[in-house]
This record gives structure tokens, sequence and C-alpha cells, in this order.
């Protein structure tokens, strides 16, 4: 029993050490970062990525995260790029090394004929002033505190704060690159989400009896019980034959009520905003994505060309990944 005890206090140890290691990049976040950011996005070439060890490893992780999000990338081990690969390096290129120490013998070599060659180049790493960041045009800090190996040796820490630090630089791409959901599913035509992108949205939106709906001239305190009822942050207003009229957002409900705005007596009609966010059923979903991100909602109703309420779409019905939230619809 107190060998497995330990065992559950060196893990969690550990994992709150590599929390707190990615923790502290947040400080770490300066000019240089959006300077990497601007110097990618402008490339007219490829990232390419080098490094030996787990930071080859993590480079190589590095590698796939940017290509599938629109950036084009590939790894060059060190070995094999002074035996011949630096060929495949531009001045069109950015490097972008990954070296804690900031002092690996194999980099060195990369390093000074890629800035011979007129490479920008970037380092991630967690020494500062080292013979790397010296050589390089960029220096993003990687440092940790310590390692989460009991030893201090083996690569934990680093290595995890290298990996976060270059999903943010991928992340931050996609806003600076403006790339969409359509543009995601393109990268990956032969994943689930991607197949999933293709369908229609008349194929994962919800249905019947499960829509958040009251008919014109119900009251407002019935509609709220529709929103409470069906948890999903809405209601949708439509007349007897099931024209879309309006919708009142739980959002709506909250500012109305801090206005001091009464319910008594009131019906939906003087209450829900008309011509609510819709979308066709014969769009993709890969389309619907891309409209809500552009409009900053979460959710559509669905209509057919006469208006008519056929059922609504929400983010997470396109992600599969079920359950309710929240939302509010604008207007």
């Amino acid at each position: 029993m107190k060998k497995n005890q330990s065992a559950l206090s060196r893990a969690k140890e550990v994992l709150k050490i590599e929390a707190q290691s990615i923790l502290r990049l947040v400080n770490n976040i300066d000019k240089n970062f959006s300077r990497a950011v601007d110097l990618i996005s402008r490339c007219k070439g490829r990232v390419i990525i080098t490094g030996i060890g787990k930071s080859g490893l993590i480079g190589k992780k590095i590698v796939a995260t940017l290509t599938s999000t629109g950036t084009q990338a590939l790894f060059l081990h060190p070995a094999e790029g002074i035996h011949g690969d630096l060929g495949i390096v531009t001045k069109k290129d950015v490097l972008l090394a990954i070296s804690n120490s900031g002092e690996t013998r194999e980099l060195v070599p990369i390093i000074s004929s890629v800035r011979s060659i007129g490479t920008p180049i970037i380092i991630f790493t967690g020494k500062k002033d080292s013979t790397l960041a010296r050589s390089s045009d960029i220096v993003i800090d990687v440092s940790v505190e310590k390692e989460a190996c009991p030893f201090g040796l083996t690569p934990t820490s680093s290595s995890t704060a290298a990996l976060a630090m270059g999903d943010a630089l991928a992340i931050a791409l996609i806003d600076k690159k403006q790339f969409r959901e359509k543009d995601f599913y393109k990268f990956h035509p032969g994943g689930s989400l991607g197949a999933r992108l293709k369908e229609p949205v008349k194929q994962a939106m919800i249905t019947g009896k499960k829509i958040p709906r009251v008919f014109t001239g119900t009251s407002v305190q019935k509609a709220i019980q529709e929103i409470d009822r069906k948890n999903v942050g809405f209601v949708l207003i439509t007349d007897k034959k099931n024209k879309l009229l309006g919708i009142l957002t739980d959002g709506d409900v909250r500012r109305m009520i801090g206005n001091g705005v009464s319910f008594d007596g009131k019906t939906i009609d003087e209450m829900m905003t008309c011509n609510p966010k819709t979308i066709d059923g014969n769009a993709t979903l890969a389309q619907a994505m891309e409209l809500m991100q552009k409009k900053e909602i979460t959710a559509f109703a669905v209509v057919d060309k006469k208006k008519y309420l056929k059922g609504y779409i929400h983010m997470h019905d396109i992600l599969g990944r079920g359950g309710s939230v929240n939302i509010s619809l604008i207007s």
C-alpha cells in the first residue's frame, strides 16, 4: 500500500511541477513571441524545425501541429542536415531550433550554415545568453525552474515547456493567418472531424420536440420555462404554421431583469428579438462553423427558403461532443 501511495505521490508531484513550468511561460511571452508570429506569417517558404534527442521529438510534434493548421513545416535532423539535407533550406524559409541548454553541439553547424544562407532563425531555449541564442534572430524563452526528474537530468519539464510554447505559436498563427474550420477540414480529409464537416447541417441538426420552441402569443414566463426545460440557452418563436419569427436568449432575460423590466402580463412577441441568425439545412457543417466564428455565435436556427423552422444546430453537435451548454444567439 505504501509503495502504491509513493507512486501516486510521485506522479502528482511530476504533474504539478510540469504544470507550474507551463504557467511560468505566460510571463515569458513578450515582443519576441509577437515577432516570431509575424515572421512566420510573412514567410514565403516553410518553417524548418530542428533539434536532437527529446527536443527533436518535440520538434516533430510541432511540425505536425503547424502543418495541420495551415503553416507549411518540416523537420530537419541535425545529423542529416550536416550531411547534405541542409540543401532543402532557402532564404524564404524560417528555421526554428529547439535547445534547452542553447549549447547543443549538433546544432552549432546547422545554425552557422543557415545563417550564411540568409535564413532567419528562431530558437526555443532555456538559456537566453547561450551560444545558440546569440546566433539567432529571435529568442523565445522556454526556461523552467527544474525538471520533474528527481535527478534533474531527464528532459521533462523543459520538453513539456517547449511543446506548450510550440502549441501557443501554432494557435497564434491560426489567428494571424485567419485559418478557418473549413481550412482545417481540407487538411484532414481522412479524419473523423474532416469527414463530419463535409456533411450537411440537416444531418446533424436537432429536430422535433428537442427544439426549444414556443408559439407566438405565449407568455414570457412560459417561454423562460422552455429555456430552462431544454437547457440550451434560448427559445425560438414560431407561428402556428412553424414559420420562424424570433428568439429569446437567456442573455436577453438576464439583461432585462438587470434593467428592471417586468414580464408580468407580457407575451413573448413583446420581448423577442426578430430575425434571428439562421442557416439552410443544405449548408455544410464546415460552412456552419465558419459562420459561427464570423458572427461570434455558437448556434443557428435551421430553416428552409420560406423561413419555416426545421431544427437548430449547435457547435457541440457539429463536433459530436453531445450534451448542452448555455449559449446566446446574436440577433
